[in-house]
């Protein structure tokens, strides 16, 4: 059996590796550079950098890389070897603390949303001393931020860590008004629940359209989805079993906290929870996840789908995002503690993060968005695309008798009652939970859970982390200048719930009288992609990031363009994609079923009185189904080349959205049908029953 705790951290340069190999006023300096941001000199650099280049020589590897996360929401890297020529002819092993601390990768080929012209090349990679250094496939990755020549973020850590470095810029003013003068920082953390399908790969390669869209374009339903909700939850097939487990060991060898694993809702679909880290460390450990699930999937023959929406008819992969925000000295400040309505600073800090979600409420839509994701929010299956808060019966109640100036008695806690007495006993939580809520309250953290399963945290992170600032900050100059601290306050946590109570939802999301409730209470229902990015440019939005520095107006602009223009590369893949399949694998498909049926039902007439109602019955169907394909292709090719003259973005994006996304749905209606008329010997793709029940 394993040793899990000599394997947890084994391919990285932790904290424990550097103080074994560091001599000690390198070490002493290179963590106050962690933890105080300070410079770090040339000599500091160069120490780090040798016996990083030791500790991985020995681990086996002979390159290494910057690894950084541009704005494709995938990761990237270049790899160098350590060796360098010798006068002998022979080499050496080098590596610089230059070569540590910057890198210089080709920044035209990445998108900038304008940012960067095709003849402007240079960028940086610079090394984030706050993530470790790891080693994957006999290299050794430095995580690092990228940025253009002059300045400008080019990748998803940058903003992230400026956003970290924004709430722990405003929290800290509140908990020196709370008399706190021992914590030093205040760090959000994250704890990302990843969703993904696991299929057989043979099948998989035999879908162009997973292959290159990550998703079902046509397909009907198979005679079982997820109706007898069997699979969730459900015993672990061996196969499956082996993946998660070398998926386990790979993980905990990077250090990452893979912890809870099971089979999700939908047949083939599962998940694994990682446990919190700090925000930034979160993000890259999610990265890692998402892609060694790819490659290990791969080793036990079968293929990973991280798509949002890889089969119609079943549930989506989503990925929920629990966020919380912590001292370093361990105090979580959205803990309420035994007597939350006597918790001052709790109710605080809760107000702040209620006014920032009613307050910016478009920002926190337009973090989730992709045309990926349209096709899971509002689909019962994930929260609708209207952002509201879940916080529980006890914090609602306690707020409005705040608002109501009576005094909060509390709730004592009551002993479960099963009805079986050797079962043992607990006591009841007071608040149950809402799994339809898009930003739920869950004891001491929030979960996001509007994220696609294919994104990077880093957005989402940036955007609660930012928007929260706002609102310390703003708590923060009000009760700065008060005389009366204790009356002030909770004058304060009064009239934010009393103007931001609109944004509190504790029912069920799913239903069509929320919508409309939603539209009575003025909160935004932002459907798609293409109606909810336009908020970030707004000046608000600009304004807002500015002022705590963590994107410029430039940036802003380069990501709203960047994120339209994936939008519409997605549906345009799709549609050529959609084409492509109907063109060369579904037409001629059809025409040898319908020749063969063609053939047997003439063969019948020349033989005598058979009755032919059968075959002439189906080849009646198909051909007029055939004949209305062609139509409907017709009608996508002609959207498709109309797309090309709009030259604005946003206008492009909406005739992705309405003209041609309509064309495709029509068009794979049809297909569809199709599918269950024509013999199975003679479609060419792998139908659902058999990629979602493929793993045996």
């Amino acid at each position: 059996m394993k040793d899990i705790s000599n394997l947890f951290g084994s391919m990285v340069f932790n904290d424990t590796v550097m103080r074994s190999r560091l001599p000690r006023d390198i070490y002493k300096a290179l963590r106050k550079t962690i933890l105080q941001g300070t410079y770090l000199e040339l000599n500091v650099a160069n120490a780090v950098a040798n016996a990083m280049k030791e500790w991985a020589v020995k681990k086996g590897a002979t390159h290494f890389t910057h690894w950084f996360q541009p704005m494709t929401g995938t990761t990237a890297e270049k790899h160098d070897s350590f060796i360098s020529p010798a006068k002998d002819g022979k080499i050496i092993m080098e590596f610089s603390g230059k070569e540590l601390v910057r890198g210089e990768p080709d920044a035209s080929s990445f998108p900038s949303g304008g940012l960067r012209a095709t003849f402007e090349a240079r960028g940086y990679t610079v090394w984030d001393t706050t993530s470790y250094a790891f080693i994957k496939d006999g290299t050794l990755c430095i995580p690092t931020a990228f940025c253009s020549y002059s300045g400008e973020a080019l990748d998803k850590k940058t903003p992230l860590l400026r956003s970290m470095e924004a709430i722990d810029k405003q929290a800290l003013r509140i908990l020196r008004l709370f008399g706190n003068t021992t914590a030093k920082r205040v760090i959000t953390t994250a704890g990302p629940e990843q969703e993904y399908f696991l299929i057989d790969k043979e099948m998989f390669l035999k879908r162009p359209d997973l292959i290159y869209t990550g998703r079902t374009l046509f397909g009907a339903r198979p005679p079982k989805g997820q109706e007898l909700e069997d699979h969730y939850f459900g015993c672990i097939k061996p196969k499956v079993s082996a993946f998660m487990k070398e998926l386990d060991e790979e993980l905990w060898k990077l250090g990452v906290y893979a912890k809870t694993e099971h089979n999700e809702t939908a047949p083939a679909q599962h998940e694994l929870a990682l446990v919190f880290s700090t925000t930034n460390i979160a993000t890259d450990h999610n990265q890692l996840t998402m892609e060694l699930m790819k490659i290990i999937a791969n080793r036990h023959g079968m293929a990973c789908l991280l798509h949002e929406k890889p089969f119609a008819g079943v549930n989506g992969s989503g990925k929920h995002n629990n966020w919380s925000i912590g001292t370093d000295t361990g105090i979580n400040l959205l803990e309420p503690g035994e007597t939350p309505y006597e918790n001052a600073q709790f109710l605080l800090f809760l107000a702040a993060v209620i006014k920032a979600v009613d307050e910016f409420q478009d920002l926190l839509r337009l973090s989730a968005a992709s045309a990926a994701n349209d096709h899971r929010l509002g689909a019962n299956e994930a929260p609708p695309a209207i952002v509201s808060m879940f916080i529980g019966e006890e914090l609602t109640e306690i707020l409005e008798a705040i608002e109501s100036g009576v005094n909060y008695r509390g709730k004592e806690k009551t002993q479960m009652q099963i009805g079986v007495s050797v079962l043992p006993h607990f006591p009841k939580d007071l608040t149950d939970r809402n799994r339809t809520s898009p930003f739920a309250f869950t004891g001491n953290k929030f979960e996001f859970r509007m994220l696609g399963s294919a994104f990077s945290i880093a957005e989402p992170n940036t955007v609660l982390n930012t928007i929260v600032a706002e609102t310390l900050r703003q708590f923060a100059d009000s009760l700065e200048l008060s005389n009366d601290f204790t009356k002030d306050l909770s004058l304060l946590v009064k009239k934010t719930y009393s103007e931001h109570k609109k944004i509190i939802y504790n029912g069920n999301n799913y239903t069509e009288e929320w919508a409309a409730e939603a539209q009575r209470r003025g909160l935004s229902n932002h459907r798609t992609t293409v109606d909810a990015l336009p908020a970030f440019i707004s000046q608000k939005s600009i304004d807002l990031f500015a002022r705590h520095q963590v994107f410029t107006k430039q940036e802003i602009h380069s990501r709203y363009e960047i994120l339209m223009d994936a939008y519409c590369k997605t549906i345009h893949i799709e549609a050529f994609t959609m084409v492509d399949i109907v063109k060369g694998m579904i037409m001629p498909a059809c025409i040898k079923y319908q020749n063969e049926l063609a053939k047997l039902l003439e063969r019948k007439k020349n033989c005598g009185d058979f009755d032919t109602s059968l075959e002439s019955h189906l080849l009646g169907n198909i051909a007029e189904l055939s004949a209305c394909m062609l139509r409907k292709l017709n009608i996508l090719e002609a959207a498709i080349n109309e797309s090309k003259g709009i030259q604005d973005i946003l206008a492009q994006a909406g005739f992705y959205r309405d003209s041609i996304f309509s064309a495709m749905s029509n068009l794979r209606t049809t297909v569809d049908e199709l599918e269950t008329l024509t013999a199975r010997e003679h479609w060419p793709l792998p139908v659902y029953g058999e990629l979602l029940y493929s793993i045996i």
